[in-house]
């Protein structure tokens, strides 16, 4: 697995559009404009392929991202985002709790957070959710290049701190500008896909 094929295979809003081929799933989520977009192209070497926006709140539904026909990258709705409004939050948190509860292709989840700031209330929430349903979590802490050298260490300890990691889950530092934790986050994907 090279993680160089990338194809938007399939758009859902509802379990009967999620795609059949019974391939592993890595669900990504996070709030709005934490970088997912940016995770999933450096992930797969790509640019642009999937799109980045300056507005946040742009991915309004569960994009299914076929990789290298192994698995799929799904994509959905950012949360915590206050220009969208509470009725399409909540339908985007009902989209994505149908999603969690119902699908057994779902193997690992990457919960995205924004590395230079402490870990937010819905973060924790998030968190939480998954742990519910005992889901294996890797918190991937975005734009890590982003902070200074010299206060990483005490970022560092400000998100441990925060985040009540439960055991086998762990927390990822990644940027998508000097790739650091790139091939950590790619051998967890390798390491459910039969190679």
């Amino acid at each position: 697995m090279d993680f160089k094929d990338i194809d938007l295979a399939q758009i859902a809003i509802r379990i009967s559009q999620y795609p059949t081929d019974n391939k592993p799933e890595f669900l990504i989520l996070g709030r709005s404009n934490v970088g997912k977009s940016s995770f999933i192209n450096t992930l797969v070497n790509r640019k642009n392929y999937a799109r980045t926006s300056s507005k946040p709140g742009k991915t309004q539904t569960l994009n299914f991202y076929l990789i290298d026909e192994m698995c799929y990258l799904v994509d959905v709705p950012g949360y915590g985002y206050a220009k969208v409004s509470n009725k399409k939050q909540e339908k985007f948190g009902l989209m994505v709790e149908e999603y969690v509860k119902n699908r057994p292709n779902l193997k690992h989840v990457f919960l995205l957070i924004d590395y230079r700031h402490k870990p937010t209330d819905s973060d924790l929430m998030m968190y939480d959710f998954l742990k519910y349903y005992n889901l294996p979590v890797t918190v991937v802490c975005t734009k890590y290049d982003k902070v200074k050298k010299s206060a990483k260490e005490k970022q560092n300890k400000l998100i441990n701190d925060t985040l009540d990691i439960a055991l086998g889950d762990e927390i990822v530092n990644f940027s998508s500008v000097s790739k650091v934790g790139k091939d950590v986050i790619q051998n967890v994907i390798k390491s459910y896909v039969n190679i």
